[in-house]
């Protein structure tokens, strides 16, 4: 078996191309490109009232990058209504190195100290790909994709991959798209003209709601405000 190459990774990101494994314990993994794609439109968010409500109560305690790992091995668990997952070892351990260059980001809920939701996924230029996300507790991940359209909006990125359209991301405002639509989003994200490669020409801020007047540089984030988020996406429905 071949470590999966985090190089490799974004050369693939940057033309519509991610990774699965068959099983949790494959020793290889498949590359794929939908001819469909799950793309949710940051200024089309379905903020219901009832989700609104939760958001700004702040009974979850929301924040990012505190735990990468530990959000990726959730994604990973067997539970009642998944068997399997796509995320093998390998895939763990590309995806831990992207974070550990900036490219991949965690979004983690909490709940009385205890890890209940959360989210990853790999920002390139403008556009952020979402790979993967979990709940331990009624709303939880909700609440964790709620902050990161919220920050993404707040940072200038242009497009959030979802990659498949499914029943639950569709509820939240996820549309899809064809594969040549896609491209034309993607390549938007990444301010690519005629070549391709991960020197994006179009750059996003990921902790620019974290950030306070003149402070430039990049910090992890603690805890923003429920209240925050709900007037960033603006009005519910």
């Amino acid at each position: 078996m071949t470590a999966l190459d985090p190089d490799l990774l974004l050369r693939a990101y940057s033309v519509g191309v991610f990774p699965m494994a068959s099983t949790r314990d494959a020793a290889d993994v498949f590359w794929v490109e939908p001819k469909k794609r799950g793309v949710l439109p940051l200024d089309h968010f379905h903020l219901a009232r009832s989700l609104a409500k939760t958001i700004r109560s702040d009974r979850f305690t929301v924040t990012v990058d505190t735990c990468f790992g530990a959000v990726v091995a959730r994604c990973a668990e067997e539970t009642d209504g998944r068997p399997d997952t796509w995320i093998s070892p390998d895939i763990e351990t590309a995806y831990a190195e992207l974070h550990r260059r900036g490219y991949a980001h965690s979004v983690e809920t909490w709940h009385d100290g205890a890890l209940v939701g959360g989210l990853y996924g790999v920002r390139l230029g403008a556009a952020f790909f979402g790979e993967s996300m979990f709940s331990r507790a009624r709303d939880a991940s909700k609440v964790a994709l709620a902050h990161l359209v919220a920050r993404l909006r707040c940072g200038g990125f242009r497009l959030l991959d979802c990659q498949f359209l499914t029943e639950h991301l569709a509820s939240l405002g996820t549309i899809e798209v064809a594969r040549d639509a896609y491209v034309a989003l993607l390549d938007n994200a990444l301010g690519l003209g005629s070549g391709v490669g991960v020197s994006a020409g179009v750059s996003a801020d990921f902790f620019a709601i974290d950030r306070g007047a003149g402070d430039v540089a990049a910090t992890v984030s603690g805890p923003v405000s429920g209240r925050r988020i709900v007037q960033l996406l603006g009005q519910t429905s």
